[in-house]
């Protein structure tokens, strides 16, 4: 048995969330996606697709978001949990953080929402060369530190008390200004919808 490179030493790892490979397979088929189509739309490789949908890799908070948004569901739901009723309160201490490729995620809203809110903790330098193209809308509202927030062509710096909200189509990238990275309240729609697209360019495959 050859041994495989180093690089996908860690893409073989146990199955720690036994539902999401099936319903991710499940999800595609049902909107009628190749995985190729899926992939490219995602930002992804096929084959790297193939492996979250086979278990052998674990997918991050932000590809679930991206699969979420292009099968037209929530990651609450890809996820399999099915909450018996929409609890309108969402109390500090409920809700724990997860970290992704750099970036600490709070929920601040319910699951099955037209809207995603979250407050985020963004580091410099973390995901930096990351650019994100997909319907919908995003607002976003600095808590501290200062952002630097890359709209087209367009390069905004954020002070705290500022805010923004654009058309998600316009290819954004969102980055601390300064070393002492920045805080920010951030709320996306996600899009009921099968043709909902998430396209990453940049840093995509460094996820």
């Amino acid at each position: 048995m050859s041994t495989p490179p180093a690089g996908e030493a860690a893409e073989d790892l146990p199955d720690q969330l036994p539902d999401v490979a099936p319903r991710l397979r499940e999800l595609r088929r049902g909107r009628r996606l190749t995985l190729e189509t899926a992939a490219a739309r995602a930002g992804l490789s096929p084959a790297h697709l193939s492996r979250l949908e086979t278990g052998r890799r674990q997918p991050s908070l932000p590809m679930l978001l991206s699969l979420a948004r292009i099968y037209g569901t929530t990651v609450s739901e890809l996820l399999g949990e099915m909450p018996p009723e929409r609890d309108p309160i969402v109390r500090a201490g409920r809700m724990e953080p997860v970290e992704a490729d750099g970036w600490t995620y709070h929920q601040a809203g319910g699951s099955g929402r037209a809207m995603q809110p979250l407050r985020l903790q963004v580091p410099y330098g973390a995901q930096g060369e990351l650019v994100r193209v997909h319907p919908g809308e995003e607002w976003l509202y600095v808590l501290e530190g200062r952002l630097r927030l890359t709209l087209g062509d367009a390069v905004h710096v954020l002070d705290p008390g500022d805010s923004a909200h654009f058309d998600s189509l316009t290819p954004h990238r969102i980055a601390a200004a300064g070393a002492e990275g920045t805080e920010l309240l951030f709320v996306h729609t996600l899009l009921q919808s099968p043709a909902a697209e998430l396209c990453l360019g940049g840093g995509a495959h460094r996820r």
